[in-house]
């Protein structure tokens, strides 16, 4: 086995719905990364063959497990063996990690916007753990488009759970903000997040002025369709992107648009 890629025994499996789970691991003391990233992780086949795809953490840095967010593709490489990962069981995770979802890609503002469709959720849950971000920013809006209220993934956590944390609950009142929106099924939000944006809908629900380039700065994860539909949405409003050539008012993953 390669030396940067470790087995991590499986802890906990949670189904959401027919088409979406999580599982938590056992994490090396050695493997460090910064809230946002992801790493690859997967499985051995029947021959051996190491099968590895690129996963964001749920868990925060400071986390002593890992938790990763995934979708069921019946016939997927993948998907179709880990979605059936049992506690006990062994998966494969690289001890590197890396990412563009990062604050220091951004310029200072007051509103961070965390755009997120399906499991582009992930590395948000990690981010809406980190202390740093509640003290760069006035308010953190966390966004969750998807098709069906059953794939609202970790919404207990974030509504209930997460704001009575002993250590961190004051500031995640004051502000997080949380906006869940559903497009199949009747819910008090519904809609696509690009028309909630080009509406000024999402930024009156945060309780915040019209987006402007001034103020307001975006974390945008979700397919491949709906970040080309924020780019260009937020390329009209004057925002650029952040990227390893210098800070912008927004940045996206571009490993899984890529890939």
């Amino acid at each position: 086995m390669a030396a940067n890629i470790r087995e991590e025994e499986v802890l906990t499996v949670h189904h959401w719905n027919d088409t979406l789970f999580s599982f938590t691991t056992t994490r090396d003391p050695g493997f460090r990364f910064t809230n946002g990233h992801f790493t690859m992780i997967g499985l051995e086949d029947e021959n051996g063959k190491r099968i590895l795809r690129a996963y964001s953490m749920v868990s925060a840095n400071y986390q002593e497990h890992l938790e990763f967010l995934s979708i069921k593709v019946p016939d997927g490489a993948l998907t179709s063996r880990l979605q059936k990962i049992q506690p006990g069981d062994k998966i494969l995770v690289n001890s590197k990690s890396t990412g563009t979802l990062v604050s220091e890609r951004l310029l200072p503002g007051k509103n961070l916007y965390l755009l997120s469709t399906g499991t582009g959720l992930a590395p948000f849950m990690s981010i809406i753990k980190d202390p740093e971000i509640y003290a760069q920013f006035d308010k953190i809006i966390l966004t969750h488009g998807v098709r069906y209220v059953s794939e609202l993934a970790y919404k207990d956590f974030i509504t209930n759970e997460w704001p009575e944390n002993e250590f961190f609950g004051d500031e995640v009142k004051q502000k997080l903000v949380y906006y869940p929106t559903v497009t199949r099924e009747d819910f008090h939000t519904q809609g696509r997040l690009t028309d909630a944006i080009t509406s000024g809908k999402l930024a009156e629900a945060a309780g915040c002025p019209p987006i402007n380039v001034e103020d307001d700065r975006f974390m945008l994860c979700g397919s491949p369709s709906m970040l080309t539909d924020l780019c260009n949405i937020l390329g009209d409003m004057g925002f650029k992107e952040g990227d390893r050539n210098g800070k912008g008012q927004y940045v996206i993953e571009r490993a899984f648009v890529e890939s």
